[in-house]
């Protein structure tokens, strides 16, 4: 007679595909957030929270306090969705392959940190610096599930020693953690539109007269430059030096994914600030940071021992 209750194999089979959902939620929270915030719905339900304006309902003809209590609800969801991946990880994965439960455990950390951010980022009127860390944390708990889905399905396809490739991919997914932390800067400091053209900022490249929120705003596009010299120099090379179709491709998907980024923040500007290109920018860039995270994973694996490598094969066959 069969058991009930799921099999190992069942469990390891469920857990990639639940981790990565959860991570794409974490993605759409992520521009929930984007939409929150460029709606000026960040304090939509006052300085409280849990509760919206006292209530655990919000207002019917509150549009602002229903985007914020939203966002919240989404947040529930994923917190759900990720009790249920840490499950999985802990039936599945305590005793193979722990590197997928130590990162599932991780995302389960970064996710109550982020919610208490979250609390306190309402309750003191959304200060810069909190604002800030919450996206930032936001991004690493999408990384987290990543490498936790990612870990759990994916086999080294060829063996290399680490080399200037590698510290590239590296360094360039980073640095597009950087420039999303910079945007959140701009934004919570208020310099979203103390440049009012692209790529200029007022007629000048370097506005050094023209205030602390220009200097802000110009050196998150400064940054976005940067990323987009490094993305580039990341699909050439890895075009040029690595034989897995996949990592060519994912390189080429995240440069994609980062003009669009750079497009779509040009046309915020020059739009004044229209709420749909803000979550845009910000849903193009954690795509890029996600696309550059999974290829750091795979690079990582790629370079790992030779007998690092069958251990991990003979876990996968047990």
């Amino acid at each position: 007679m069969r058991s009930s209750s799921s099999s190992p194999a069942d469990r390891i089979v469920w857990f990639p595909r639940i981790a990565l959902l959860t991570a794409l939620l974490t993605l759409g929270l992520i521009v929930f957030g984007a939409v929150v915030r460029v709606t000026d719905s960040g304090l939509g339900c006052g300085n409280q929270w849990p509760l919206c304006h006292g209530s655990i309902i919000p207002p019917l003809d509150n549009i602002t306090a229903w985007i914020e209590w939203l966002h919240r609800l989404f947040a529930v969801l994923i917190g759900l969705f990720g009790i249920g991946t840490l499950v999985l990880a802990i039936r599945a994965y305590r005793t193979r392959n722990r590197a997928v439960l130590t990162a599932t455990i991780t995302a389960a950390i970064l996710f109550a940190i982020q919610s208490g951010l979250g609390a306190i980022v309402v309750v003191l009127d959304l200060p810069p610096t909190f604002v800030t860390l919450h996206l930032g944390t936001a991004m690493l708990l999408f990384a987290a599930l990543l490498l936790a889905g990612v870990l759990s399905v994916y086999k080294p396809e060829s063996h290399y020693q680490p080399d200037q490739v590698t510290t590239l991919i590296y360094i360039t997914a980073a640095l597009s953690l950087v420039i999303i932390l910079t945007g959140a800067l701009v934004r919570g400091s208020g310099s979203t539109l103390a440049c009012t053209d692209w790529p200029l900022c007022n007629g000048q490249i370097i506005p050094t007269d023209q205030g602390r929120s220009a200097l802000i705003h110009m050196f998150h596009r400064a940054s976005v430059l940067g990323l987009g010299v490094a993305l580039i120099l990341v699909v050439w090379q890895a075009f040029r030096h690595r034989q897995s179709p996949r990592l060519q491709w994912l390189s080429a998907v995240a440069l994609i994914c980062y003009l669009a980024q750079a497009g779509v923040g040009a046309l915020f500007v020059l739009s004044a600030a229209a709420p749909i290109w803000g979550a845009a920018h910000v849903g193009m860039a954690a795509a890029t940071w996600g696309l550059l995270v999974v290829m750091s994973i795979m690079e990582w694996r790629n370079t790992r021992q030779p007998q690092e490598i069958e251990s991990m094969k003979a876990a996968w066959q047990h």
